[in-house]
């Protein structure tokens, strides 16, 4: 079964399930309505009537149905809700299928200018790589995804991919969870730094605080006991436990009354989480390195249920009476606050380990959706090699889909390839397929070719410069910019502060380089540049259009290759998108201008 017939049909099986479950509802209502009625006359006949205990009987049979019904009622809104969110599931995959990924999360907010690759390489934005990719329902889930576009933490995952590739209904549900909302996970995090600075005494978790409260807890039956066989007057026991409850109260009441703050806050925020981590731990036959994540999230259910616990507590203490009669009895707001510092602990200590883990998950579930629709994509092998090496057949774009021309191109260390051609041949579209592909495969995700192999290393391009107004830079200054960008960051390859990278080798992908010149400067400014970065662990695949910069394969030609996108001019023009070697013979300025002249031609001519 193709990924388009499952959506399919599983939308048309959540779409049916959907309408029985709002009959059931408008049944429900119907009976809660009937049923109240039914114990109102039930009341009356029982209170103005002589039939009392028939008119008993009967209402408190109609509220017994009442309050069945209305549990059916709650849980079968819950699952109107619950399938409504999976047919939204199934309408945006169907969409994105048909290429409208307007339903998804774009990344807008994470392009970078200045990065080394992605703005160049449209992986975040409008209809980008992120847009296509992105299905994560947390906010760290949505960061971690683009930390491994961005390679702030790029992590070769074959196996874990492949595996959630195939858990196809446990990615339904779970970004059934987090649809039409987004679960903020980096919120916990936050809320964990304010409750470092809680002023709860740290004696409350004392072993000795412990003792004393065990000792004070086992004196007040004691006395009672004392009381009654007249060893101690019957006033004591009562003195005692009045002295008993406001010692607790004072100590205790400011800070139940803080903890029921704080936990409210940790509860509204950890509700959505729950449900995620719920679904997470009903993986099974998990890969190796995602067991320990697992694990990690069973711990957190863990911790909520010793939340819930406390959260039961403290909403008994609402009751005035039933929190004199705890408090003095069971000390319950000490061993609340106890129980809260224990449970506090262990937040603080694991919360962000578990947010990483889902994040993970998360972000995992939007690559195994990628994998799963496109099953024509392949896997590329990735070698631990740190010199440049790329080896492909019939790779293409992945943006471009079924009307996409494949090209067989490699790429050897140390090499620098200058692609000619016309405007429009393919040259950009090119440079920027042999990128993308390979940010999919250091992530171990689907790539578009029918073979990829590819080593391990660093990736910077400068293909979409432009100028800056507001802080008075050119377009040209902007070049020389970024070119002083790649060239520090070829010396000291980093994507993320403080941390190098495991290759010193780069593979720089240029498209025209000094545009914001006239053509002799560029051409020996290009040049220049070209022969004085060969000094670095630099490989090159450039695109222009000066066919001069083609000769510096006569004059270096282990370095230098030119391959080039031929077109044919006649009638029309006609572009094959196929990669050769050699330099472009046809250029198509002068004839497509001709062309637009044409219109003035035409006026002149109707004069």
């Amino acid at each position: 079964m193709n990924n388009q017939t499952y959506y399919l049909e599983q939308k048309a099986k959540a779409t049916a399930i959907a309408t029985r479950l709002k009959r059931f509802s408008r049944l429900f209502i119907i009976a809660e309505i009937a049923l109240f009625a039914l114990i109102i006359g039930a009341l009356a006949i029982a209170f103005m009537t002589t039939w009392t205990l028939l008119g008993t009987i009967l209402a408190v049979i109609s509220f017994i149905a009442y309050v069945f019904t209305r549990s059916f009622d709650n849980k079968n809104t819950h699952n109107i809700k619950q399938t409504e969110q999976l047919i939204a599931v199934y309408t945006h995959e169907l969409e994105a299928i048909n290429g409208d990924y307007s339903a998804f999360d774009s990344g807008q907010d994470f392009i970078d200018y200045q990065h080394p690759f992605t703005y160049d390489l449209d992986v975040f934005g409008q209809n980008s790589l992120f847009a296509r990719l992105n299905r994560t329902v947390t906010t760290g889930g949505r960061v971690q995804l683009s930390r491994n576009l961005s390679f702030k933490d790029v992590r070769f995952q074959h196996e874990e991919i492949r595996y959630m590739s195939h858990e196809v209904n446990f990615m339904d549900r779970f970004q059934a969870l987090g649809e039409g909302t987004k679960v903020d996970t980096l919120q916990l995090l936050s809320i964990r730094d304010s409750l470092t600075t809680a002023s709860i005494p740290r004696w409350f978790s004392t072993r000795w605080s412990l003792i004393v409260a065990s000792l004070t807890l086992c004196l007040l039956p004691l006395l009672i006991i004392l009381s009654v066989f007249k060893l101690v007057d019957g006033n004591v026991p009562v003195f005692y436990a009045t002295l008993q409850f406001f010692i607790v109260y004072l100590l205790c009441n400011s800070h139940a009354r803080q903890i029921a703050k704080q936990t409210a806050e940790i509860h509204n925020a950890a509700e959505n989480f729950l449900l995620l981590i719920k679904q997470a731990i009903t993986l099974q036959q998990l890969p190796s390195s995602l067991q320990k994540e697992v694990e990690t999230l069973r711990n957190a259910q863990q911790q909520a249920t010793l939340l819930n616990s406390i959260i039961n507590r403290l909403d008994r203490r609402g009751n005035i009476l039933g929190l004199m009669l705890i408090d003095t009895f069971g000390l319950n707001d000490y061993f609340l606050i106890r129980e809260y510092l224990r449970w506090e602990a262990d937040f603080k200590n694991q919360i962000e380990a578990e947010v990483v883990a889902l994040s993970h998950i998360d972000a995992l579930v939007s690559w195994g959706r990628f994998a799963y629709n496109h099953p024509e994509a392949t896997t590329a092998e990735v070698t631990s090699d740190t010199n440049v090496s790329v080896e492909t057949e019939e790779i293409y774009h992945p943006f471009l889909g079924t009307k996409a021309i494949k090209n067989n191109f490699s790429i050897v260390n140390g090499s620098y390839t200058i692609v000619t051609g016309a405007n429009m041949a393919g040259k950009s579209t090119f440079l920027r397929t042999i990128g993308i592909n390979y940010i999919l495969a250091r992530n171990g995700g689907p790539v578009f070719a029918k073979r990829m192999r590819t080593s391990t290393f660093n990736l910077f391009s400068s293909m979409r410069t432009t100028d800056d107004l507001d802080r008075g830079i050119s377009y040209f200054n902007a070049e020389l910019r970024r070119l002083q960008q790649l060239i520090r960051f070829c010396k000291h390859p980093f994507y993320t502060e403080g941390k190098p990278t495991e290759s010193a080798s780069t593979l720089i992908i240029l498209d025209e380089i000094l545009k914001g010149t006239n053509s002799l400067d560029k051409l020996n400014g290009s040049r220049l540049f070209l022969e004085n970065i060969c000094c670095l662990p630099v490989t090159g695949l450039i695109a222009t259009h000066d066919l001069e910069l083609s000769k510096l394969q006569d004059t270096n030609p282990q370095r230098f290759s030119n391959y080039c996108f031929e077109i044919e001019l006649g009638t029309d023009v006609t572009y094959s998108y196929k990669i050769t070697p050699g330099v472009a013979r046809n250029q198509n300025a002068t004839y497509l201008l001709k062309g637009v002249l044409k219109e003035i031609n035409a006026e002149n001519d109707k004069q």
